[in-house]
């Protein structure tokens, strides 16, 4: 089974397949929704309702109309997705569960995944809504995060009706409201931040300063760190948790993704380069990067990479995992 990356023009669309043979993949430039042929898509507005279908003309897909209570899986290891604020980043996130869920491509886990441009963009506009005034001092202005909540709240109940056993979001933004998102869930939601502080439990790592606490730093885009998250699920495990001070966000972190949005790479990799170290230097075992945009930043071979964790990664296999115990 091939599979390729085709352009959709819905609200909002589904993918789910059971991959039987070889996977490959061909990408293109645009933003689009990897679809397999012969796969099933499903288009629904932006509540996550199924709407008319009809057979798609210049591809080898089709889109067919099925009953909302249908089950599009009747696996018990099915995975619904829910994308987030980048298609680029929910692509990336699906990869690594062919690739790392299945022998030589043979065999992948059942998945549906739903991915709706209206949410990419409420979850961006939020996540800016967090920004370095012209003075230096970052500020944010109140948003209503109702309609970001009740349309993930959609997307996980659709996915639910489409046959999902475990439900995941492979978006740091998407968790500042998992617990929301998670509330009245009849299957299992992971949450991205004990994924990783789990496995960072596993890892049995030891302080790097005789008689000190164990220490995690956390890199993010204010809007992330401002959440929490991630500081909680960590601190649960018993980290202490080190995040970056207020110099180094606003003359740092900030910047980095302001050269980042600008296209400035050099600049926003050499600011990332200086935030990352100077959370190593107050004696951290490791740096978790929960930025997929500063993670892209850095060649894969630079050493200040192999300090950190990437927290895509640990959700990944924390489904796997749960795939294949189902």
């Amino acid at each position: 089974m091939t599979m390729s990356f085709h352009t959709l023009n819905y609200p909002s669309h589904v993918l789910g397949y059971i991959n039987k043979h070889r996977t490959h993949y061909k990408t293109r430039t645009k933003p689009a929704l990897a679809t397999p042929p012969s796969s099933i898509l499903l288009q629904t507005d932006e509540s996550g309702n199924l709407l008319d279908s009809k057979k798609s003309s210049g591809t080898n897909t089709a889109s067919i109309s099925i009953d909302s209570g249908a089950s599009l899986h009747g696996h018990a290891n099915t995975v619904g997705i829910i994308g987030g604020v980048s298609v680029h980043s929910t692509l990336n996130f699906l990869k690594k569960l062919v690739r790392w869920g299945s022998r030589d491509g043979e065999d992948c886990l059942p998945f549906v995944m739903c991915s709706d441009p209206v949410l990419n963009k409420e979850l961006l506009s939020h996540e800016r809504s967090y920004f370095s005034s012209p003075t230096g001092k970052s500020e944010h202005f109140q948003m209503d995060h109702t309609p970001i909540v009740e349309n993930l709240r959609h997307k996980r109940a659709f996915l639910e009706h489409s046959g999902a056993q475990c439900i995941v979001m492979p978006c740091h933004i998407s968790h500042s409201w998992h617990d929301e998102v998670f509330k009245g869930c009849s299957v299992p939601f992971l949450h991205m931040g004990e994924c990783v502080a789990g496995e960072l439990k596993e890892a049995k790592l030891r302080p790097l300063e005789a008689g000190s606490p164990l220490q995690i730093g956390v890199l993010a885009p204010n809007a992330t760190l401002t959440a929490g998250f991630y500081q909680e699920k960590l601190q649960n495990e018993g980290f202490e948790v080190v995040l970056p001070d207020k110099a180094t966000m606003e003359h740092t972190v900030i910047p980095a993704i302001e050269a980042l949005n600008r296209k400035d790479m050099e600049g926003a990799r050499n600011l990332l380069r200086i935030a990352l170290q100077v959370l190593l230097v107050r004696a951290v075992n490791t740096v978790i990067l929960a930025s997929d945009d500063m993670r892209d930043l850095l060649p894969r071979d630079d050493p200040l990479l192999k300090k950190c964790v990437d927290p895509m990664d640990a959700l990944a296999r924390s489904t796997i995992k749960w795939a294949q115990s189902a």
